[in-house]
């Protein structure tokens, strides 16, 4: 049971980890501010609801692995043997 947690934990840690670095690469993007070009500007306002969409899902789905995340640890926390000295 541990080892099944262990690998889930693991697992849910690697797509955490995908989704912040996706959400810190938005950040980044709209950080760059707007093009002096009047076409790419077009363009990056509109690509920018899709963005804001995206990073709001993102977020939504690394708040529910965090979660899940802190469920298995304190799971695996209460199935560790206590030691009698």
């Amino acid at each position: 049971m541990d080892q099944d947690l262990e690998e889930r934990r693991r697992s849910l840690e690697q797509r955490r980890d995908e989704l912040s670095e996706r959400l810190q690469r938005i950040k980044m993007d709209y950080g760059r501010g707007l093009e002096r070009d009047l076409e790419e500007q077009a363009l990056q306002l509109e690509n920018a609801e899709v963005l804001h969409e995206i990073s709001r899902v993102t977020a939504e789905e690394l708040a529910t692995i965090e979660a899940a995340i802190r469920r298995i640890e304190e799971a695996m926390g209460r199935q560790k043997p206590v030691r009698r000295s």
